[in-house]
Order: C-alpha cells, then sequence, then structure tokens
C-alpha cells in the first residue's frame, strides 16, 4: 500500500514538473490563458466565457431600462 503511495506521488510530481518546465527555464513566463476569451479560434466563433457573456448582457439591460426612462 505505501509503494502504490508512493508511486502515485512521484507520478503527480513529475507532471506538475513537466507543466511548469517553461516556467522554471524561461525567466518571466507564465501559463497561457486557460479561460475561453483567450482562444483565438473560440474568439472566432464569437464565443466567449460566462463572466463577459453576462456582463455585456447587464450592460444591454443597463441601457435599455434608461431608455425607458427617458421617454
Amino acid at each position: 500500500m505505501l509503494k502504490l503511495a508512493l508511486l502515485t506521488l512521484g507520478f503527480v510530481a513529475l507532471s506538475v514538473l513537466f507543466l511548469c518546465i517553461k516556467m522554471l527555464l524561461k525567466p518571466g513566463s507564465r501559463f497561457g490563458s486557460t479561460h475561453i476569451g483567450g482562444s483565438k479560434a473560440m474568439r472566432e466563433r464569437g464565443i466567449h466565457c460566462v463572466q463577459s457573456m453576462d456582463a455585456m448582457e447587464r450592460r444591454e439591460k443597463r441601457h435599455a431600462s434608461e431608455k425607458r426612462r427617458n421617454n
């Protein structure tokens, strides 16, 4: 059981090391954006992250309610 736990811990540590290798070797580097809006292909399709879509809809509704108040 202990061997399995150590083997699993070794695989996890190795995976994290491989994920971070770019950051460790290149100073000033960082992970890319993991948000949907950070993907060029998704932006071309007009797909945005939920937070951006919610903010856009709230902006549109706010402007619509301001127009109704002014009329």
